[in-house]
């Protein structure tokens, strides 16, 4: 059924909690900003950063956005992006959905640069075909953009390919390109949120996906 798979990173193969939630405390300490508790900050677990901040600080001003996004990012590049943790089954199921002679692609909001070192960091990088994050000045960060970006750059088939993801950004990035959408149950898109941005298939573990696409 299925020729390409385009996955979403965070709350899809990998749980970044630790790092993104303390890296977001250090950012609002650091503008003299009270921080929520870390379970208070899940929703800002893969949507673009500069909105997560916008809402945080409850305000536009995009000197204050870019010195927020600035903090996070130093304590990112140095510790946030390695408190991360794969979930189980990630590794074996990539294995069989490679076997399958799928084509893998990453498709995430992350920055690039930041996306290829948990890649790497993971062992996952030789499972891809190609590594699609933004580019550090925000370029990319909407999904609907970066999946057409994708389709258009690789010259794939949209009936043929599947945007797996956890948020409902995932889903409508996808929709909004015409490609079919799977959500995934077990990151940080609620499931009424999931169900708001109706998937065309809903797993709730990566290895119901990685079986689904075998048959």
């Amino acid at each position: 059924m299925f020729s390409n798979i385009l996955f979403d990173l965070d709350g899809t193969l990998t749980d970044p909690k630790d790092g993104i939630t303390r890296c977001i405390q250090y950012a609002l300490n650091q503008l003299n900003t009270i921080s929520p508790a870390a379970d208070r900050l899940e929703w800002c677990i893969g949507p673009p950063l500069r909105g997560s901040f916008t809402l945080l600080l409850n305000t536009q001003d995009d000197i204050l956005l870019d010195r927020a996004i600035s903090n996070y990012r130093k304590r990112f590049s140095e510790k946030g992006l390695f408190e991360n943790v794969i979930y189980p089954e990630v590794i074996p199921s990539l294995q069989r959905i490679k076997k399958a002679e799928i084509h893998i692609f990453l498709a995430t909001s992350k920055p690039r640069v930041f996306a290829k070192q948990i890649l790497d960091h993971f062992s996952l990088t030789p499972f891809f075909d190609a590594i699609y994050g933004s580019d550090l000045n925000g370029h990319l960060s909407d999904k609907r953009e970066l999946v057409a970006h994708i389709l258009d750059t690789e010259n794939l088939d949209t009936k043929k390919t599947l945007i797996v993801g956890d948020r409902s950004h995932d889903i409508i990035g996808g929709k909004k390109n015409g490609i079919m959408t799977a959500g995934v149950s077990y990151g940080y898109g609620t499931m009424e949120e999931l169900a708001a941005s109706k998937p065309d298939f809903l797993f709730n573990t990566i290895s119901d996906l990685a079986a689904f696409v075998e048959l």
